[in-house]
């Protein structure tokens, strides 16, 4: 009888009796075990190529020793680790490896913490037989995250492992034979993936290390602390290296059920912009038309009188709070303006369309798990740059296409996506609505007589016949001007297939923002409010007579960013609380509170699939920059206000906990009835998407990242669009749209559709929809 997966066989390895599975690598039962077999190219995320050689072990009755990471077990097996034949072996394997390895332990980053430092302590020789040459390596300028120093390489092929299974673009290849063997780009470019520092990681020499870090330190000098990705959704599990009070690089830390090994290079890079010049450290003032410098006394004082003055009209109170912000701050926010009777508090800042918030889930979050999304047979990306937006679900989005799931897409650009197997189309921003409207037409939850195209039906019958499906909504949906009709068709068409319905969040606490009670329709615990407050848009007009603002920089952070400044302008106090400076921000704050940024402050994130993660601060405030739990606190007790006497942040943590309920919030969505569309068709449609290293106050001050080609601002156009215009690549062009403005260059894309301008917003208002486009002769506007 054929055996099958699920019985167990039995092998032995070094005397010892190890149970196994029938067929199961060899080195994944000696680990598990733990007994040690030395390798370089193995990796549990890659797949084998056992050229490394450095694993070989003796098995009975093989004619020779075999690679322990490429060797099935079978039942009955026995295998020798440390017999003569596989020391011998494995030490001769390590004599070929240090021939041409040059002797830069002294200089290199990796000493100290080098897979080939570690093995050739037991398995190398204190003298080398080898009197040629050593060869030597050029090293390719491979952009300004990852610095190469080719002559250290093995050619484990890690890196080119990496780069074809995970981040699923071909960039680092072999090319050569023998001893001209060398790692590096085909052609002459940077490395682009959103994954790409975690080749520094895999590399167990020192051929790959990150360029922001290079010579800064030594692994030794440094500690290692526990802490959670604050710039995207997926809170990934991160290790960071701090000496002296400064972080000095971050490294992730393995957890299977969200970032496995991997993390972004987003929350690799981030940590330069912790530092950075524009750091607030002071609590200031306006005194006579100028911000000046004051004790906390006085600017609490300051603070807290102006929000004592709300307490008889507070819906003239105007709170907003970056979606980056601890569950603890937001928490405290919603408490200190809800105790002044005012529902007026979100974090959707980069939403435009509130025309649905009647009909808003109990929680807005992912839908399902990051295991359920890599297992999903079908999966409709709906106004969703994921790549970008949340480089670790487009991981697992990639995982589940390699596994045969259709991935498909309706999106109004092109995206670059190395995960999609299916339909994906790309429409004009006016004909969203439309497309998705098609789409509930084919699965029978619209109107019969919508015209219906063929990619439309093949999305609508792979959405059908899966048995496990999602629909997610991306943070281009959700900045779109129709978002509500699009959430209300898409919620129909997951009802009418039975998919589960899914939107991305945008930012570390996107999710947590709704557990705190962060938005004007729901109190802690996603329960809704008797009376619902304003949303981010409505709270501009009028202008309010006080604004709270938690980590909020307006022209970058919000939509509708010039508006918003145009709007505090007339407010009578604007209260910041901000860990940066920015001109707008200096602009109208009348008092300005240094908060930490999330390394010098213990807090919560809720990640995408609603995992609460808490973490401790990594170094001393800066300054004198106080935690923002500790900031509202203070400021909860100077108004009089009940429930403020928190010892520490996990007890504000606990008062949340105690306020959400044991089930699960799931993501039905209610009828919201919008059906008009409030998008601008004709002349040339802007569609607006913000960058990846703009996301938050951070990583827009991170030089490392916005030095990559991810950051730069560029206007994309079909090339007949750009002709019409009198435009080509390399030409700089204004867009304008009313008063709102913003210019760059060129850069033409046969993907899109003819007649849209996609761009980066990094400032000011999101242009949707017609817009104005001409060329200019330089990059300043006129």
């Amino acid at each position: 009888m054929a055996m099958s997966e699920e019985q167990t066989i039995t092998i032995e390895v070094d005397g010892k009796q190890l149970p196994a599975k029938p067929g199961q690598i060899l080195i994944d039962v000696t680990d598990e075990a733990g007994i040690t077999v030395p390798r370089f190219c193995y990796h549990k995320h890659l797949s084998v190529s056992a050229n490394c050689r450095m694993c070989l072990v003796e098995v009975e009755n093989a004619p020779k020793p075999l690679p322990a990471c490429a060797t099935p077990c079978a039942d009955g097996m026995k295998v020798f680790t440390k017999s003569p034949l596989a020391r011998a072996a494995q030490k001769g394997t390590m004599e070929f490896l240090l021939i041409n390895h040059p002797l830069d332990c002294p200089i290199c980053d990796q000493g100290g913490e080098c897979e080939l430092q570690d093995v050739a302590i037991g398995y190398g020789n204190d003298v080398s037989r080898f009197s040629e040459n050593k060869r030597v390596v050029a090293d390719p300028d491979i952009g300004p995250l990852v610095a190469t120093e080719m002559t250290r390489c093995i050619h484990c092929t890690r890196c080119v492992r990496f780069g074809e299974e995970i981040a699923g673009l071909r960039e680092l290849g072999a090319t050569g034979r023998g001893e001209h063997t060398k790692i590096g780009t085909y052609v002459k470019h940077a490395m682009t993936s959103e994954l790409s520092g975690n080749v520094i990681d895999l590399c167990p020499v020192g051929a790959l290390t990150s360029k922001p870090f290079r010579y800064t330190a030594r692994a030794w000098e440094m500690t290692q602390q526990e802490t959670i990705a604050a710039h995207d959704s997926v809170g990934s599990n991160l290790y960071a290296h701090v000496r002296s009070g400064k972080v000095m690089r971050i490294v992730p830390r393995e957890n299977d059920a969200i970032n496995q090994t991997w993390i972004s290079d987003r929350d690799r890079f981030g940590y330069a912009g912790l530092d950075h010049e524009e750091r607030l450290t002071q609590p200031m003032v306006r005194e006579g038309g100028s911000l000046k410098t004051v004790s906390w006394d006085v600017a609490l004082n300051k603070a807290a009188e102006s929000l004592a003055n709300m307490k008889t009209h507070p819906d003239e109170v105007m709170t907003l709070v970056s979606p980056s912000a601890t569950l603890e701050e937001m928490y405290l926010a919603q408490k200190l303006v809800r105790g002044m009777g005012s529902n007026n508090i979100d974090h959707r800042l980069r939403q435009i369309d509130f025309r649905g918030d009647a009909a808003d889930p109990q929680v807005s979050w992912l839908g399902v798990t990051l295991d359920d999304l890599e297992r999903s047979d079908a999966v409709l990306l709906v106004g969703s740059n994921v790549r970008k937006e949340q480089p670790m679900i487009n991981h697992r989005l990639r995982l589940a296409a390699n596994r045969g799931a259709s991935v498909m897409s309706i999106n109004p650009l092109s995206t670059e996506a190395n995960c999609t197997a299916g339909p994906s189309l790309v429409v004009k921003p006016s004909e969203m609505v439309k497309t998705l409207q098609a789409l509930a037409s084919a699965v029978g939850a619209g109107d019969d007589e919508m015209p219906v195209s063929d990619e439309i039906r093949t999305i609508a019958e792979r959405l059908r016949s899966a048995a496990d499906a999602v629909v997610l909504l991306g943070n281009i949906a959700v900045s779109h001007p129709d978002y509500s009709i699009v959430r209300d068709t898409a919620a129909r068409i997951a009802e009418a297939t039975g998919c589960a319905l899914g939107i991305i969040p945008e930012a570390a606490n996107s999710v947590g923002a709704w557990l705190a009670g962060a938005v004007p329709n729901r109190l802690p615990g996603g329960k809704p409010v008797a009376v619902s407050g304003r949303s981010v848009n409505e709270m501009m007009t009028p202008p309010p007579q006080c604004a709270l603002l938690l980590g909020v920089e307006p022209m970058a952070d919000v939509a509708r960013g010039r508006a918003l400044v145009n709007s505090l302008r007339g407010t009578e106090s604007v209260i910041a609380v901000s860990a940066y400076v920015s001109d707008a921000l200096m602009e109208v704050a009348d008092v300005v509170l240094p908060m930490t940024p999330f390394s010098e402050t213990s807090g919560t994130y809720v990640n995408a699939q609603r995992d609460m993660q808490s973490f401790s601060g990594l170094v001393k405030p800066k300054g004198e920059s106080r935690p923002g739990w500790k900031i509202l606190r203070v400021l909860g007790n100077f108004l009089e206000l009940e429930g403020f006497d928190f010892e520490s942040s996990e007890d504000v943590c606990n008062e949340v906990i105690q306020q959400c309920d044991d089930s699960l919030p799931d993501m039905k969505v209610g009828q919201s009835g919008t059906g008009v569309s409030k998008i601008e068709a004709g002349g040339v449609e802007a569609t607006p998407y913000v960058p990846a290293y703009s996301v938050d106050a951070v990583v827009r001050r991170s030089e490392p990242l916005q030095s990559t080609e991810d950051a730069r601002c560029v206007f994309r156009m079909h090339p007949q669009t750009a002709s019409i215009h009198g435009l080509t690549d390399g030409n700089w062009a204004i867009l304008r749209q009313g008063e709102n403005h913003c210019s760059a260059k060129i850069v033409t894309d046969d993907e899109l559709c003819e007649g849209v301008l996609v761009y980066a917003s990094q400032s000011g208002d999101l242009m949707w929809g017609n817009s104005e486009i001409k060329k200019a002769e330089t990059g300043v506007i006129s």
